[in-house]
């Protein structure tokens, strides 16, 4: 972590202290930390992609199967926004669908647009191909227009690992106080790096959170690969995979605003810039 990213997080590690959490257990913590970019419809960052708008893509991507979130410019990202080996330039176009499904079932897509590609526009409501009234009107409560990024920082917002066993879950490896730290986040985040509608990098959150939402879109893409459904090569050791993007839906359709989407990736095919191996998973409060 930077020594800028740290001085950011001084109003937590003070509240911290304060709560009688021990130093040695908060500095470990701290360590966990990692940039991210955080995409705000306000604000006076650089516009960086926005939500909605024509979609873009080249003459040999089919129609994705899931409808269009948002679109980002690769560079005007700010320099060092995340740690995620992102390409320089280009754009990424997300897509998904805000709703929980099977155990097998990506709910959207991720897709890369080099820079200087030819594209073309394509019918943004391709992906309802049976024209279901209901799910027009939940993508007409889709954000639309321009996204500004703040680079911020990020901690986790989970607290513990599943068991095979009895008890089924315990704190984080080497921090006990996992729970507590959590809670001092919560606490302290507005004043540190207020949540957004679209982050890119850094830890994913969610409206309930104990168990890592990066572990639990894990469970769904190792249940596909079990069921056929996903190809390999796979690894179910979640420290090979990244959070590439959240979005928390925040509509008024259907129950929906309790809905946040986790684009999630293995660390080695975002590296390689296979975007088709992200796989998205939806978590729905309704």
């Amino acid at each position: 972590m930077t020594p800028e990213l740290r001085d950011r997080l001084r109003p937590f590690r003070t509240e911290a202290i304060a709560r009688g959490i021990p130093a040695d257990d908060v500095e470990r913590w701290l360590d966990t930390a990692r940039p991210c970019a955080m995409l705000t419809r306000d604000g006076d960052g650089p516009v960086v992609g926005r939500f909605g708008g024509p979609l873009l893509l080249p003459a040999d991507v089919p129609d994705p199967a899931h409808p269009f979130v948002a679109s980002i410019d690769l560079a005007a990202l700010p320099a060092g926004a995340t740690d995620l080996p992102l390409p320089p330039e280009g754009h990424l176009l997300l897509f998904a669908f805000p709703e929980t499904a099977g155990h097998c079932e990506t709910m959207g897509s991720v897709v890369y647009v080099p820079a200087g590609t030819a594209v073309a526009e394509r019918d943004r409501h391709a992906w309802n191909s049976s024209g279901t009234d209901g799910c027009e009107r939940m993508f007409s409560g889709f954000p639309q227009g321009p996204l500004r990024a703040r680079a911020d920082v990020s901690l986790p917002c989970h607290c513990l690992v599943d068991l095979p066993r009895e008890p089924w879950a315990e704190p984080l490896p080497g921090h006990p106080r996992a729970e507590e730290l959590v809670e001092v986040w919560e606490s302290t985040r507005d004043d540190i790096a207020p949540d957004g509608p679209l982050q890119i990098g850094g830890y994913a959150s969610e409206e309930i959170t104990e168990i890592d939402p990066v572990d639990a879109a894990l469970f769904h893409v190792l249940e596909a690969v079990k069921e056929g459904e996903w190809g390999g090569p796979v690894s179910d050791d979640v420290s090979d995979w990244v959070l590439l993007a959240d979005w928390h839906a925040g509509m008024d359709v259907r129950g929906r605003e309790g809905a946040t989407a986790h684009w999630v990736i293995q660390r080695e095919d975002l590296a390689a810039r296979r975007f088709d191996r992200a796989f998205t998973h939806v978590f729905w409060n309704p």
